[in-house]
């Protein structure tokens, strides 16, 4: 029982909050997972830097593109975490809810990671 008192103000990893028609939504990532994400995204920030560097010194064209593709490759497993995490909580919970919306929600959120 605590431990749904627990999810309900966020002391998990659920990724959704509050309720109701126009409510904003925020994450409750715990700390792990926020220094997960954010380390990840720094590298990748790094990453765009030393591709524009690569473009700026022109460096050939295969190398730079080889780079684009790793970036993407780890922006998709941001990505993929996240889905991840959304999918065990905020999902679960808003059809716990009744609030089947969010299952087409999900479909456009995932149409959009797909592309």
């Amino acid at each position: 029982m605590a431990e749904q008192e627990d999810k309900k103000h966020g002391a998990t990893d659920e990724c959704c909050g509050g309720e109701g028609e126009g409510h904003v939504r925020h994450s409750h990532h715990s700390e792990a997972v926020k220094s997960n994400l954010t380390s990840r995204l720094n590298r990748i920030e790094g990453q765009i830097r030393g591709i524009k560097g690569m473009i700026e010194k022109d460096t050939y064209c295969d190398d730079v593109l080889n780079q684009i593709a790793a970036v993407q490759s780890a922006l998709n497993s941001v990505g993929k975490l996240l889905l991840e995490g959304h999918m065990k909580s905020c999902v679960i919970e808003r059809i716990q809810a009744g609030e089947m919306d969010v299952v087409d929600e999900l479909l456009v959120t995932v149409n959009k990671l797909m592309k």
